[in-house]
């Protein structure tokens, strides 16, 4: 049994799977136009239909394929999804009066969606439209100041709607609300992450057979957790590859070496540094330098094929959250989805690829791959690491890059992620990164003038990488790591700390 979320387009969509997830409920995302017969293969439940950034009156939005509203399982739609519902029941959807942005209260709320909730509920409202006429045989069952028409339920036909979005985290009750409808559907909430790992193994031995498989692999929780899911999955026919490409952070090519042989990989590593180094030469333009790094990365296995080959596959662990930023996988052409950013493992690979690719991981979070190396047996050191993007440093040096530039961002990044565990911060963010800016500024030290670079620190929290808040760091550190930086990197003469959240930021810089 499972939950079906059709998706429309939302940046949020595959949190609702994850929040199903989380409740113990297998959930999975297919396009929203995703045909019966497809929807059918899932066995579904229940079935959500999701936010978008289309209007459900103009003549190109999304829609579900024909008979979708007819199955015989509730029906949840969320923001673009009830309006959808309320419109093709006979209701009216038009551009609302005001738009609503950010946190709402509701000023009343109750019906089958909301039973067993009590007190306050806040909810994170991202819309332009609104039902301004209800159709036959719903009800209004929550509402806030703004929207009169929050959300909405026909008890008899088990249709439901809420304007808002109750899988983000800026929704606190969202997760009561969606367990609710779990109840509604009757589904047995025993999914956990023994199951996810039963799956993927199983998953990757039908689609490899025979075949052998060549790993990319950093030496990061995804990659090392990917490593022995992997050797468990398909034993001797799994090859790992380190690729140093010259954008590591400090002494980072030792301690991947350090970590990893000693669990028994079949690690070979590649010096590459020139190959990249030279691709990389001249190129300011973040899209650029993502493209070109992932065509190398290409470019040295396939190297590395002939010599330890023949492969058949090529394994990364791209997640979920990479796929989505670049608008990728999941969603269907007519979705809607926006491309913020395409990661080396996604948007980068060449159409000349001569592997077939292994990514078992591809709908998975950070904190699911983290149980899931848990399972596995992955020291606590390497599986609570913070993330460390593919691209590597050439995306936290802003504009071209240099050898001398990696030199002074990666005495910057050792300084600031040593000060972190030194004061007991590292594991209280999720992510945290230094980032060499091409702003060079006057100074003074020791009476002389400067003209030197400055340095950016970031610092994030999150649950999901999807969204994000800056780390709340303390004053003294901040102050401590800015001395250090300046006194024992003489190119930086200014440190700066970013507190911007994700939206509208994203965690990385480029």
């Amino acid at each position: 049994m499972s939950v079906v979320i059709l998706d429309f387009g939302s940046q949020f969509t595959r949190l609702i799977a994850r929040r199903f997830r989380e409740l113990g409920a297998y959930s999975v995302i297919l396009p929203g136009t995703a045909t019966l017969e497809r929807i059918a293969q899932e066995n579904p439940q229940g079935i959500v239909l999701s936010g978008g950034p289309s209007s459900v009156y103009d003549e190109a939005a999304p829609r579900p394929s024909a008979g979708v509203l007819d199955l015989p399982v509730p029906i949840l739609g969320v923001c673009y999804g009830m309006q959808f519902l309320a419109q093709q029941a006979g209701g009216t959807v038009a551009r609302a009066g005001r738009r609503e942005y950010g946190k709402a209260d509701l000023t009343r709320y109750g019906g089958q969606l909301f039973e067993g909730i009590a007190g306050e509920f806040v909810a994170w409202m991202s819309h332009s439209d609104s039902v301004t006429a209800l159709p036959a045989g719903y009800e209004v069952v929550a509402e806030t100041l703004d929207t009169p028409v929050t959300a909405i339920e026909n008890s008899v036909t088990r249709r439901y709607g809420v304007q808002f979005h109750p899988e983000v985290v800026h929704t606190p009750k969202g997760g009561q609300l969606l367990a609710n409808f779990l109840g509604i559907c009757g589904i047995t909430r025993d999914w956990n992450a023994e199951h996810i790992v039963e799956d993927l193994i199983d998953g990757v031995r039908a689609q490899v057979g025979d075949g052998r498989v060549l790993l990319a692999i950093s030496g990061g929780v995804d990659s090392s957790t990917l490593g022995l899911l992997l050797a468990r999955a398909v034993g001797e026919k799994l090859t790992a590859v380190f690729i140093d490409h010259g954008l590591l952070r400090l002494g980072e090519r030792e301690q991947v070496e350090a970590a990893l042989l000693p669990l028994g990989v079949n690690l070979i590593t590649v010096d590459a540094r020139a190959e990249f180094m030279g691709a990389l030469t001249g190129v300011s333009d973040p899209e650029q330098k993502r493209k070109i790094i992932g065509r190398e990365f290409i470019r040295a296995f396939e190297r590395e094929a002939r010599i330890h080959g023949p492969f058949d596959y090529l394994a990364q662990g791209t997640l979920y959250p990479d796929v989505i930023e670049s608008a990728g996988g999941l969603h269907s052409e007519k979705s809607g989805a926006a491309n913020i950013k395409s990661h080396h493992n996604v948007g980068g690979l060449p159409d000349d690829l001569a592997f077939k690719l292994v990514e078992p991981f591809r709908t998975l979070f950070k904190d699911e791959v983290r149980e899931i190396a848990r399972l596995l047996g992955l020291p606590e050191h390497i599986r609570m690491r913070h993330p460390f993007p593919g691209p590597g440093l050439a995306i936290r040096v802003i504009g071209a890059i240099t050898e001398e530039k990696l030199d002074i961002l990666r005495r910057v990044d050792d300084i600031f992620i040593s000060g972190l565990r030194e004061f007991g911060l590292y594991d209280g963010c999720s992510q945290a990164l230094a980032v060499l800016t091409p702003i060079q500024s006057v100074g003074v030290m020791g009476d002389e003038r400067t003209y030197s670079y400055t340095a950016a620190l970031r610092a994030v929290t999150t649950d999901d990488f999807m969204t994000a808040e800056w780390a709340r760091l303390p004053y003294e550190f901040l102050a401590t790591m800015s001395n250090r930086i300046v006194n024992h990197v003489h190119e930086i003469n200014r440190v700066v700390y970013d507190i911007t959240g994700k939206p509208p930021a994203t965690i990385e810089w480029e």
